[in-house]
């Protein structure tokens, strides 16, 4: 029974009723300053909670009761959730308060939308790493000729292929092209001429040399060497430089 001494929720209706008299508050007063309707108040300090739009709202509205009289309103909250657990199962779905529904359907967006921006950003990592490695393919590795090479003749160019022990300099005239190249430990110069190659390396030990495939390296290491090619010519010559 509303009112009775023996409901923790009637205790909360009567508290904030005494409240508003000890105030000399009117209800339209009380409704004007909180925003709420009378006749929410009214349903308050009655306890006939049932009336309004749901234990989210009832709750909301005992607070902003219960601060505006002065009263302390998370004890006011309190006592009324005493009783919650007691009263009957929440209701389905379909007979919600606006209130619970406008919450529900909030975090129903919320869901979808979290699902949809990771689904995104999982599809955008997937592409890019795609993306990333075949771009990042390694090119096909070059062949270096290898064996036994077929005489001068049988090519139509002079393939030469220098490989360097050491940082060491080369200058080189292909065909009347000049070119200098600085090369590293363990790197590889190729140098190519349809009818007069030449060059020379600062340093005859720090360079192993190839031509079309037979190793030609000649010279007295710590002192420069050049090479001269001619095609036609058997193996071509060298000489040391100056």
């Amino acid at each position: 029974m509303a009112g009775s001494v023996t409901d923790p929720r009637a205790r909360v209706g009567s508290a904030l009723r005494r409240a508003r008299e000890v105030r000399g508050v009117s209800l339209d007063e009380a409704a004007r300053d909180t925003r709420l309707r009378v006749d929410q108040l009214d349903a308050l300090e009655r306890e006939d909670f049932d009336v309004l739009p749901g234990d989210v709202y009832v709750r909301a509205s005992l607070r902003t009761y219960a601060s505006y009289l002065g009263l302390d309103a998370n004890k006011v909250a309190g006592a009324y959730a005493e009783t919650a657990e007691d009263a009957e199962p929440t209701p389905p779905p379909g007979k919600l308060g606006p209130v619970e529904r406008m919450i529900a359907a909030s975090r129903i967006r919320d869901n979808q939308r979290f699902l949809l921006i990771a689904a995104t950003s999982i599809l955008l990592i997937m592409l890019a790493f795609g993306l990333l490695a075949r771009g990042e393919a390694a090119p096909p590795a070059a062949v270096i000729p290898s064996g036994t090479a077929s005489p001068i003749p049988t090519d139509p160019t002079i393939n030469a292929v220098l490989v360097a022990r050491s940082d060491v300099m080369v200058e080189s005239v292909e065909d009347g092209a000049p070119a200098s190249y600085g090369l590293r430990p363990g790197e590889t110069l190729t140098l190519v001429a349809l009818e007069h190659l030449q060059f020379t390396v600062a340093d005859a030990g720090l360079v192993e040399v190839s031509l079309n495939g037979a190793d030609v390296t000649e010279g007295t290491a710590g002192s420069p060497h050049t090479y001269r090619f001619t095609l036609g010519d058997d193996g071509g010559e060298s000489s040391p430089n100056g």
